[in-house]
């Protein structure tokens, strides 16, 4: 999916492989979470169509942590990919989870545990929300041992 990327974008883009599938021995949804890197989100011109030829669709525009976001999907490999400006906030607390789960194999099981019991209750609470009180707890411990990061734990409302 990352040379399909950058094939359509070129080299200068920086694509990150987050989520579930990124961390060996993760329980996960075959589904590849990527967020990409561009330098205007809202210049849509200058990379949408290039993605759109090589497979991706825009399934929605949003704007999370203050910072413009676009959601694309690809079928084959199933994915979805995050598009952001450099300095959003939401990828730098992407990659970062990730990396502190691939380090630590008692907070791998602990969110391997939170997610398992989340697909599992029958609480009328949507998947994210059964989680999030353990990512907050991993966020936490990650972003304290991180000084560049500057932004709290908490899920975005």
């Amino acid at each position: 999916m990352r040379d399909l990327v950058v094939g359509a974008l070129g080299a200068g883009h920086a694509v990150w492989h987050v989520g579930s599938t990124a961390v060996p021995g993760m329980i996960a949804k075959p589904v590849i979470d990527a967020d990409l890197l561009v330098p205007d989100v809202l210049d849509e011109r200058a990379w949408l169509p290039k993605l759109e030829a090589v497979g991706f669709r825009l399934v929605f525009r949003d704007v999370i942590a203050g910072a413009a976001h676009r959601q694309l999907t690809l079928g084959n490999p199933d994915t979805n990919l995050h598009v952001w400006q450099p300095e959003a906030v939401e990828p730098q607390r992407h990659r970062l989870f990730a990396e502190w789960l691939r380090s630590r194999p008692e907070d791998r099981q602990a969110f391997a545990d939170a997610k398992a019991e989340a697909v599992s209750a029958d609480k009328g609470v949507r998947y994210n929300d059964a989680k999030a009180a353990v990512v907050c707890d991993i966020y936490e411990q990650a972003f304290a041992s991180e000084p560049n990061h500057s932004h709290d734990a908490h899920p975005r409302p």
